[in-house]
Parts: structure tokens; C-alpha cells; sequence
């Protein structure tokens, strides 16, 4: 029988049993009521969780179609790519790739995006979209969304596309109360479900934004998720299963409560941060700008970031993310997101502990 490992990195994450369960409920078709009453039930709970009175949109996909969405249907001039890790510097690649204009606001990994940087360049007025991570998932950092989304007060004609991919439910991201654009995340991360789905909501300024943009394609045409999204439907096949378990882990968040849901994030990170602290490692990401999902660990103890992650998956079954890219080695990545608890999160640093003990 092979060894089950349990995921301790930043995405996929653990998948509850519970939710496996939920996902194995019989197959119907995607063009019936049945589906139809599936989604219209999941969507006021998906208009709960994303804070929102517009609807929210699912997308058989990586979050990756959404963004690459997102370019092609809200950029008309030019672009600003806020570029502060592996993922956010992608959003460039991807905004060239689709031929637009694109300019990146970069920083050093490891650092925030601001509000006063991006007010500088807004204020050009060579930009009518700009795209930003709230929680650069391979370096751990959380970058003030709500700072940054008050700008769009300031600059209406500029379409604010956030990816929380990795934030999003782990701390508050009310969509209607920030006022942005699009927000977009994936089934992979806090959401505790299997890869393949992603959401997102977008803005009526956004949507009419949309209307006017040519080349919009197909798969990703914002039009279509909204005429489709009318009568209860997806623009194309979606993943039924993943949608069973989506209504499942909504209901649990529910259930939970939105802020006993934040504040339980805050205390499992909070857990890892002192352990982080407790060994003498350093944090990657800046004080007050760091993810309540994940932990991003400077390796300033040059330890063997890849024996350690060894010895976790040969003593204890689990394994941790060795470092993103150029990171690699340099850092070490542990998740306390989704539907992992104080016991769960304790036998961890437990885990942690052990193996630490014969790896520095």
C-alpha cells in the first residue's frame, strides 16, 4: 500500500474527507434543471463569501484562464502589472502574451505592493487596467488591498483586477465594499477542494468595459459567463463534481461564520510564526505585511531545505513546499489554510520539530 502524504504546501492543500464525500455524489447533465438548481443554490452563498451583490462565476479552469480573462477582455490601452513574486511578475508574461500594452510596477520579491507606487503611475494616465496579488503566494506576502483598492475612487476609468488566489477567505475581502473591478481566486488553496475551478465577480463597470473590447475570444469572454450566469449556467462544460464540493465547503464556511473563519487562519498562522521564531529562522516577507494562509521561512539557518522536506515525508507523511523558483533552497513554505485546525497545525510543528532535530 503506498504511504499517504498530507499536503502542507501552499496549493493543492489537504482535502478533507468530508469533501471528498460530498464530491461523489451521482453525475447529472450540465444542461438541466439539476445543474441549474445547483448553481442558483451556490450562488447567494458564493455572493456571502465574496462579499458581493453581483454574481460570481465559475470557471472550469486554473485561476490562470480568469487572469489571462481578465486581459483580454478589460484591457483596451495599457496595463499595469504590479510585480512582487513568481505569480504576480506572470501577470506581464501573460498581458503581453495577449498583446496589450504592459508596463510592470516591480518590486523585490519578498516585498509589498503600495498604494503611493501605484498612484504614481496611475496618475500618468497611460493606464486603463491594472492587476495586482493580494497574497503573493511564493514569497508570503499580503499586500493591502484595501489601501490599494481606495485609488479606484480616485481613478475611476481604470479597471482594478485582484487575484487572491491564496488569501481569499482568509482574510476579509468584501468585493462590493472595496469597490474593485474583478476578484478572482481558485478551488486549490483556502477553498480545501481539489485543482480545477475557479470564481470570480466582476463589477458592472467592468462587465460594460467588456461589452466594448474586441478579441475577447471564447472560453473566457466575461459576456458569455453573464448571459450563461442568467439562467443558472456556465458558458461551458463545468466540473460538476468540484461544484458538489464547492456547495459543501460553502456551507461549512457558513457554518463557521466568516470572522470565527479569519480569526481561525489568524491563530493556526500565528502557531507556525512562532515556531518560525522559537528556531531562529527569519520570516521572507516584512513585518505587518505577511499571509495569515501561509508561511514563507527565510532560510537564514542554511539549513538542507531538501532533507528536511525528506525526512518530514519519510517520518511523518507530510510534506512542505521547498522554496518557489529562485527561492528554492533559500526559503521553505508551510500552509495553515483551508480546513486545518489547532490539532492539526500542533502535529505539524510537532512534525516540524522531529525533523528539524536531524537536518541542522
Amino acid at each position: 500500500m503506498s504511504q499517504v502524504i498530507k499536503l502542507y504546501i501552499p496549493g493543492p492543500v489537504e482535502v478533507s474527507p468530508d469533501t471528498y464525500a460530498a464530491m461523489a455524489q451521482p453525475m447529472i447533465g450540465h444542461r438541466g434543471k439539476g445543474f441549474q438548481d445547483l448553481y442558483a443554490e451556490i450562488q447567494t452563498k458564493l455572493q456571502t463569501v465574496f462579499g458581493t451583490s453581483q454574481p460570481v462565476y465559475l470557471s472550469t479552469s486554473s485561476a490562470w484562464g480568469v487572469m489571462e480573462g481578465c486581459i483580454r477582455n478589460l484591457v483596451q490601452k495599457k496595463v499595469l502589472n504590479c510585480c512582487n513574486g513568481a505569480f504576480s511578475d506572470k501577470w506581464l508574461d501573460v498581458s503581453r502574451r495577449c498583446g496589450k500594452q504592459a508596463e510592470a510596477y516591480q518590486v523585490e520579491w519578498g516585498q509589498p505592493i503600495l498604494a503611493e507606487e501605484i498612484d504614481k503611475r496611475l496618475a500618468t494616465g497611460e493606464f486603463d487596467a491594472i492587476t495586482f496579488i493580494h497574497n503573493e503566494t511564493s514569497t508570503g506576502v499580503l499586500s493591502p488591498i484595501a489601501e490599494i483598492a481606495a485609488l479606484k475612487k480616485k481613478y475611476p476609468e481604470v479597471m482594478f483586477i485582484t487575484d487572491s488566489v491564496s488569501g481569499f477567505t482568509t482574510v476579509p475581502t468584501a468585493f462590493d465594499e472595496l469597490g474593485l473591478d474583478v476578484l478572482l481566486t481558485g478551488s486549490q488553496k483556502a477553498f480545501a477542494l481539489p485543482p480545477g475551478l475557479a470564481l470570480f465577480t466582476a463589477s458592472e463597470a467592468a462587465m460594460k468595459r467588456a461589452e466594448s473590447t474586441p478579441d475577447r475570444g471564447y472560453y473566457f469572454d466575461f459576456i458569455e459567463f453573464k448571459a450563461n450566469g442568467e439562467k443558472s449556467m456556465t458558458p461551458s462544460t463545468p466540473c460538476i463534481s468540484l461544484i458538489y464540493g464547492l456547495r459543501h465547503q460553502l456551507n461549512k464556511m457558513l457554518a463557521e461564520g466568516l470572522p470565527q473563519r479569519y480569526a481561525r487562519h489568524a491563530k493556526l498562522n500565528g502557531m507556525v510564526h512562532d515556531w518560525v521564531r522559537r528556531n531562529g529562522f527569519d520570516f521572507f516577507a516584512p513585518e505587518g505585511y505577511r499571509s495569515k494562509s501561509l508561511t514563507c521561512v527565510a532560510n537564514n539557518r542554511n539549513i538542507d531545505v531538501a532533507a528536511f522536506i525528506a525526512d518530514l515525508k519519510k517520518n511523518h507523511s507530510m510534506i512542505i513546499d521547498g522554496g518557489y523558483g529562485k527561492l528554492k533552497g533559500k526559503t521553505f513554505r508551510v500552509s495553515n489554510m483551508g480546513d486545518e485546525s489547532e490539532a492539526s497545525i500542533g502535529t505539524v510543528i510537532t512534525a516540524l520539530d522531529d525533523s528539524l532535530s536531524r537536518c541542522s
